[in-house]
């Protein structure tokens, strides 16, 4: 992962700053995530019973596309020299625009949409991620992620 100064990041603004890998959401990895927050709804869970919905089968939670991010957002170039830690900070906005489908791949999006100084050593990012779904017009989630990034 490369380092920028904070002046190279705030250049960055306005531009596509990564794109992650495809990640394959599958049944298995759905059924996980309802075992982890029990959240063991049909149309996750029981391909037979989600075949006779609208989706025609099971789809992946929303939230285990949001938590995805994690793993997506390491794409995006943006770390800051003598950075300390990062965390996550939250969103602006949040929205789950299409269903991922079992089997289906996803990848994340980022564009730089700000960064400040919010405190000495406290940079707030703001990350418009959104998460494509392989083979689809419609995205799975558009989002404004939130990042602090504490620079000693």
């Amino acid at each position: 992962m490369k380092l920028h100064t904070a002046g190279e990041i705030k250049a960055k603004i306005g531009r596509e700053i990564g794109v992650s890998d495809w990640i394959v959401i599958d049944q298995d990895r759905i059924n996980q995530f309802a075992d982890v927050t029990e959240d063991h709804q049909f149309i996750h869970v029981n391909p037979e019973m989600a075949k006779q919905t609208p989706f025609g089968g099971t789809i992946a939670h929303g939230f285990l596309v949001l938590s995805m991010l994690a793993k997506m957002g390491m794409a995006a170039d943006f770390a800051m020299k003598g950075v300390a830690m990062g965390v996550n900070y939250g969103f602006e906005k949040i929205r789950m625009v299409a269903p991922v489908h079992a089997g289906k791949r996803i990848r994340g999006r980022f564009v730089l949409k700000n960064m400040e100084e919010r405190s000495p050593g406290q940079w707030l990012a703001t990350l418009s991620v959104t998460v494509e779904i392989e083979g689809s017009d419609k995205p799975a989630i558009i989002a404004d992620w939130l990042s602090l990034q504490f620079v000693q």
